[in-house]
C-alpha cells in the first residue's frame, strides 16, 4: 500500500479509522512474496506480513514488544489461518488485519469481515484495502471494518462524509455499539 505524498513532501492521510483521517504508517511487504514469507521483519512497529508469515512465525510474534498486521485476500480462510483449533482468534501479537479488495466489485473481503467480526471475535482493527472507493466504506463499515485506505485518486474527505450517506437501514450491521 503506497503513501501518497503532498506536495510539499508530507504525507497525505489517505486511511480512515474510526472515524479519522490518518496517513498509512504500516509498512507493506514488498518484492518476492516468498521472500516475505520466509523471514520475520525486525521487532519494529508497523509491519504487514502474509498470512504464511504469520504461520511460520506465529510463535515468534506473540512474544514480541511491537505486534504486527496480516493482509488477507479475498480467497483467505482467516479460522485456518488465524483460529487453528479454536473458536476464536487469538489477538496477541497481531495489531490489525487487512482484508484486499483487488477489484471493488468482489464481494469476498465482505463475507471475510463478517466471519472475523461475528464468528472469530476480532474486535481489533481491521482494515480494508486495495480498490476501496468512496462509494463502498459505508457498506464495508456495515460488514465490521472500521479502517478504511482510499484507493489513489480518490478524495478520502468525501470517503469521510460517505460514511454517513444513509441514516437507516433494513439489515443488522457490525457497528460500535455491538462490539
Amino acid at each position: 500500500m503506497p503513501e501518497h505524498d503532498h506536495p510539499a513532501g508530507q504525507v497525505r492521510p489517505n486511511v480512515i479509522r474510526d472515524g479519522c483521517l490518518i496517513a498509512d504508517s504500516w509498512l507493506w511487504p514488498t518484492g518476492d512474496a516468498r521472500d516475505a514469507d520466509a523471514a520475520c521483519p525486525p521487532d519494529a512497529p508497523g509491519y504487514v506480513v502474509t498470512p504464511e508469515n504469520w504461520v511460520a512465525c506465529r510463535d515468534q510474534y506473540r512474544v514480541r514488544r511491537h505486534p504486527i498486521a496480516i493482509c488477507l485476500s479475498p480467497d483467505a480462510e482467516p479460522q485456518c489461518l488465524l483460529a487453528p483449533g479454536a473458536t476464536v482468534i487469538d489477538p496477541t501479537g497481531i495489531a490489525m488485519i487487512a482484508i484486499d479488495f483487488p477489484v471493488y466489485t468482489d464481494g469476498r473481503g465482505y463475507s471475510i469481515a463478517q466471519l472475523l467480526r461475528h464468528q472469530l471475535g476480532w474486535t481489533g482493527e481491521l482494515r480494508a484495502v486495495g480498490d476501496v472507493m468512496i462509494d463502498t466504506v459505508h457498506y464495508l463499515a456495515r460488514c465490521g471494518f472500521n479502517s478504511f485506505a482510499i484507493k489513489p485518486g480518490h478524495d478520502p474527505e468525501a470517503a469521510l462524509l460517505a460514511l454517513a450517506t444513509f441514516s437507516s437501514s433494513y439489515q443488522r450491521s457490525y457497528g460500535p455499539a455491538s462490539r
